[in-house]
């Protein structure tokens, strides 16, 4: 079983008649999706998704693929293929057209509906290749072919690359639903097809490898949902993700059953929803929905709310309203459905808006009290099927944690896939396909990429430990005042402190201790500012941790006259 290595250098020339491959996200992560496809000084991308912050990332807003190893060859890319339209997937999409805006972007038809409706906000106008399950298309020396798959938002593909390198078949997010809401179904004839024909790399979502068995149908939450309605006594609000129109689909279906009228809250919600209702993929009964500045004025038993926050993000309607910062005020009897899974790493955001629903008197129904979401990522059984279907010679597991992948790889494993043909990869590690085997050949620099406000790349790790530091520890700045000839001090110490904890007239004790390291360091004739704010910030940073057993940010300024 071929894995990576920290002191991987970087990779050879790609052997003449090789396929290249390498991850600029989404191995070892859940989102960021992005694969580099190299062939014949040639480069084609399958997706660009986003990865979301968690809380050791302050202040940031999206998280990118690392554009450095592309940035030089933008000419060099025939397109970007998008599996479906999720953020994790296409995300990204907008910051690479950034850097060329001609490189065309292909697509489902409703994947292409919600990222141009995204793009329009960035004021890009992409070039569009719309393709649909069955169709084969050309890119340069990358022939395409496209099949359907079952996943949480509709029209998502599995795409198979051709080269004469080989085949890699490209899953996608997927799962094996049997009796799908919208009637598509994962093509595992087709995938049963490609496997006679010969797939030389299978690269399959891992994200649920770890899960026994088979994910539940969609189906199965209906039912749930229209006992939640008949329950209910006032409103009902229902958070999910802005991009699960199955999900939607079932709400709307049940607030008709049960004589409600409904209203979508949110800015993504509204923008995706409407994307779909024209493209047909949401079929809204007349009537049904209404304006979100209208809602009150209809009877709480006579209204459903539809918003974005089921993953506690600070900034969606659901944590606002949980927080009494949205028009909308929750109250004593109303319901509020959880519609969706907790992505890692949002459990105590999770935990914390259902608390504040609670504290305002609402019944809040989430996955740990009611089946009211299913996973829209394959589990283990469903994966062994596609490995057993495509017989794939060589095997790489992709989207997902370290975890998933391993649990992947031994799942691979167990259906015959030799382990020296398995390849384990991480972000930046380099795999190609040359003569029917998949190898690690080397990395290229590969971080994250962030996305502050208007900024993107600005804000580093460095930045962010510096955020850390303020965010737990507080700051603590010193300025002193000295004569620029003679490092004399002949002003301060003064000293500020902000969200350190300890009060301002606890530092007298430490001026003295400054004065008199100074005053040394001054008669040994040092009169260099950086020497003086490194004797500064040791000394009151020795004193802090000494008295209170903290390290705030010591911030030195020396004032030279």
């Amino acid at each position: 079983m071929s894995h990576p290595h920290p002191e991987l250098g970087p990779p050879p020339a790609l052997p003449h008649g090789g396929l290249r491959i390498v991850a600029l996200g989404g191995l070892g992560e859940i989102g960021r999706n992005m694969a580099v496809f190299e062939f014949d000084g040639r480069l084609l991308i399958v997706d660009c998704g986003v990865l979301f912050p968690d809380p050791e990332q302050p202040g940031v807003d999206l998280i990118l693929p690392d554009f450095d190893y592309i940035r030089d060859r933008l000419g060099d890319i025939e397109a970007v293929v998008l599996t479906h339209a999720h953020e994790d997937h296409i995300g990204a999409v907008p910051y690479l057209l950034r850097e060329r805006r001609d490189i065309p972007v292909v697509g489902s038809r409703l994947t292409l509906g919600l990222i141009e409706s995204k793009l329009t906000e960035h004021r890009i106008q992409p070039v569009k290749v719309e393709v649909e399950e069955g169709g084969r298309r050309r890119f340069g020396p990358f022939e395409c072919e496209f099949f359907a798959v079952n996943h949480s938002i509709p029209d998502a593909l599995a795409v198979a690359v051709r080269t004469p390198a080989g085949i890699v078949l490209h899953t996608g997010d997927f799962k094996m639903d049997q009796l799908p809401l919208d009637g598509r179904l994962t093509d595992l004839g087709g995938f049963a097809r490609l496997g006679a024909e010969g797939v030389d790399l299978l690269m399959s979502d891992s994200t649920n490898s770890e899960v026994p068995g088979f994910v539940p149908s969609e189906r199965t939450i209906s039912p749930v949902i229209d006992e939640v309605f008949r329950s209910a006594s006032k409103r009902i609000i229902v958070a999910c993700f802005a991009s699960h129109v199955h999900r939607v689909q079932q709400v709307l279906d049940s607030a008709e059953a049960a004589g409600r009228k409904v209203a979508l809250i949110g800015r993504s919600m509204v923008r995706n929803m409407t994307v779909a209702r024209e493209l047909g993929y949401l079929k809204v009964p007349p009537g049904l929905l209404v304006d979100s500045r209208e809602i009150e004025e209809w009877p709480p038993e006579d209204v459903v709310l539809i918003c974005t926050g089921s993953q506690g993000e600070p900034m969606a309607a659901l944590s606002r309203m949980a927080n009494r910062d949205h028009p909308i005020r929750v109250a004593e009897g109303d319901t509020v459905l959880l519609a969706s899974s907790l992505v890692p790493g949002n459990e105590t955001a999770v935990n914390k808006v259902i608390n504040g629903l609670t504290r305002w008197g609402a019944r809040v129904i989430h996955k740990g009290n009611a089946t009211v979401h299913v996973s829209g990522h394959a589990a283990a059984g469903e994966l062994l099927y596609v490995l057993n279907l495509t017989k794939p010679s060589n095997f790489m597991p992709v989207h997902g944690e370290w975890r998933h992948m391993r649990a992947h790889a031994k799942l691979a494993a167990l259906t015959g896939v030799p382990e020296d043909h398995i390849v384990i990869a991480e972000d930046g590690v380099v795999v190609d396909l040359v003569d029917g085997r998949a190898r690690i050949t080397g990395a290229v620099p590969c971080g994250y990429v962030y996305v502050d406000g208007s900024s993107v790349g600005a804000v580093t790790d460095v930045a962010l430990k510096d955020r850390r530091i303020l965010g737990d520890e507080g700051f603590v700045s010193v300025v002193v005042v000295v004569d620029s000839t003679t490092g004399k001090v002949t002003g301060g110490p003064e000293i500020y402190a902000r969200g350190s904890g300890i009060e301002i007239e606890a530092f007298d004790g430490v001026i003295p201790q400054i004065e008199k390291a100074l005053q040394e360091a001054g008669a040994d004739g040092v009169a260099d500012v950086q020497q003086m704010r490194r004797l500064t910030r040791r000394i009151v940073g020795r004193w802090v941790n000494d008295t209170y057993r903290r390290r705030p940010m010591i911030i030195p300024v020396i004032v030279e006259v």
